[in-house]
């Protein structure tokens, strides 16, 4: 589910480039003495459209669904992509020693589910 959308438009050429990133939210499953429990997960979806004559033309994407179950810290990955107006084909690149980094997000609540 998307929960955010931020957008950027860039005419270049007489091409415009939109950039979308979306705040993405969905259950992540994570096993707890032999029980499944939701664990709210958040992600970004990246997005390029380029428009010629006001018609979508080229559509890239890529998203990651399971960054971090923080959401402050995927929506500031996120307004950081946005600020610096990252493409699809960059995402990974710029945001993947984030990702490394938040994913132990998901070990923390594990320890703390384990121990309710």
């Amino acid at each position: 589910m998307v929960v955010e959308t931020l957008m950027n438009k860039v005419v270049e050429e007489g091409r415009e480039f939109t950039y979308v990133y979306k705040l993405l939210k969905s259950d992540f499953l994570i096993e707890v003495d032999g029980n499944q429990r939701n664990v709210q997960a958040y992600g970004i979806e990246v997005e390029t459209q380029e428009m010629v004559n006001g018609e979508a033309t080229t559509i890239h994407s890529d998203h990651e669904k399971y960054i971090s179950p923080q959401r402050h810290k995927v929506k500031a990955l996120l307004k950081l992509l946005n600020d610096n107006m990252v493409s699809p084909i960059h995402f990974i690149d710029i945001a993947g020693e984030y990702i490394d980094e938040y994913i132990s997000d998901f070990d923390e609540e594990l320890k703390v589910i384990a121990n309710c």
